[in-house]
């Protein structure tokens, strides 16, 4: 890749004029900070998604700490959860003192098995943490079902999943509790943030506090009440949003129709494409779901390549597509393996799907030439490693790499890295 070219993101945010404006009108207003933008977000953010209280929050990591908090959980209590997700997910139950019980994926959606979650329930379970991994909404109808049997509570980590459905119905509405984020590489952003929906106005409340510090009232409250008496009724954390990024966000939200039909025009091309490469395998995406499309995750089919991931992530990179490895199973990290004696051979499934999987770039601001760029290098890169073609050439493997980032007419001088909670 020339120097003088851009590596193109996995992801990236739309900032436009208006989401400006709505952020100087803020800067020039009496409230930076615990005035009436935030309930006004979460009011237009709860109507968005169906739920009956939205909970505005700092981060993603933020709002899955504030919904451990909100349903108890603590030392001794255990949540089951997937593996496949950013850590985030499962470092908010550790911060409440509870253990995480880490239940294996299905191979072709890596989604959390149904199947696989009555046999790790026990005594101490309090919940079941789903992940609508990469956009997909989980089988909501069988985890309700577990999740009643069992006196369990259902909180949905759906970080990825904004604007997705099940079977017609909102995500943000299908648990007990859902957990959005607003980091630049999600559907809306503001910067940094989160936020909860529930239908559980006791939960919400709770939150509310222990964004605040545990106190029952903010400053404006305050003011509107003409009192300076306030209560920590509980140790919470200093978690709130501020009005410059709840203007940011009202401002993106309405445009987030739009960018998800995007989402889903990229996605659709790189269906057509791979269709007829058999080495790449996009996950399978149910027929009762409407998928988010936050990432594109595609499986390298190691029977077909004489390359491994690590040599594909590679040359892909050095053909100017920034691709990304979405996740590093949770229970492999070291400190899961040193706190809670996890480690290989716990989910089967989700350590093999993450020695093959790949998510290449999806963002509404892609171009139609953007997007075939990636095509190109995806085709070009396993047509190098390519078993049958290798073995033709008496097995010698060659590693030039076509640069078909060339083409590309992706040039934003500033792109957002990480996982994003």
């Amino acid at each position: 890749m020339s120097a003088h070219r851009k590596m193109m993101p996995y992801g990236h945010q739309c900032i436009e004029e208006d989401d400006i404006a709505a952020v100087v009108e803020v800067l020039k207003s009496d409230w930076l900070t615990t005035g009436p933008r935030v309930r006004e977000f979460e009011e237009q953010f709860a109507r968005h998604v169906g739920s009956g209280e939205a909970v505005a929050v700092s981060s993603g990591t933020a709002a899955l700490h504030a919904a451990m908090h909100a349903i108890g959980i603590g030392p001794g209590d255990e949540v089951i959860l997937p593996p496949m997700t950013f850590a985030a997910t499962a470092n908010a139950v550790v911060f409440q003192g509870g253990t995480p019980v880490f239940v294996d994926v299905r191979p072709d959606t890596l989604l959390i098995d149904p199947e696989k979650i009555t046999a790790q329930i026990t005594d101490r379970t309090k919940a079941i943490l789903c992940v609508d991994y990469a956009g997909q909404p989980c089988d909501y109808d069988a985890l309700r079902s577990i999740a009643k049997r069992k006196g369990l509570i259902l909180v949905a980590d759906s970080c990825h999943a904004l604007g997705a459905r099940y079977k017609g119905r909102p995500v943000g509405s299908l648990a007990d509790l859902t957990v959005f984020s607003f980091h630049p590489v999600k559907h809306i952003t503001t910067g940094e943030g989160g936020m909860v929906t529930t239908d559980m106005p006791v939960a919400a409340e709770r939150m509310r506090a222990f964004r605040n510090h545990g106190i029952t009232t903010d400053h404006s409250q305050r003011e509107k009440q003409g009192s300076w008496f306030y209560e920590m009724v509980d140790l919470g954390y200093n978690y709130r949003l501020t009005e410059l990024q709840c203007a940011l966000g009202m401002s993106q939200l309405g445009k987030s129709s739009a960018w998800l039909e995007r989402r889903r025009e990229i996605a659709a091309r790189y269906d057509e494409a791979f269709a007829r490469t058999p080495s790449v395998k996009p996950l399978r995406v149910s027929q009762d779901v409407s998928h988010a499309y936050h990432l594109y995750v595609v499986r390298f089919d190691p029977r077909e390549l004489t390359a491994g991931r690590e040599e594909l992530f590679t040359a892909l990179r050095s053909a100017g597509i920034g691709v990304n490895v979405h996740y590093v199973p949770v229970h492999l990290h070291p400190f899961y393996r040193d706190r809670f004696g996890t480690g290989p051979g716990l989910c089967p499934v989700a350590e093999e799907a993450y020695e093959e999987i790949i998510s290449l770039p999806i963002f509404p601001g892609m171009s139609g030439r953007d997007v075939d760029s990636v095509v190109e290098a995806v085709r070009n890169t396993v047509d190098t490693y390519d078993r049958f073609r290798v073995n033709r050439r008496k097995g010698r493997r060659f590693h030039e790499t076509v640069n078909p980032a060339s083409t590309s007419t992706f040039s934003c001088c500033r792109h957002t890295v990480g996982n994003g909670y």
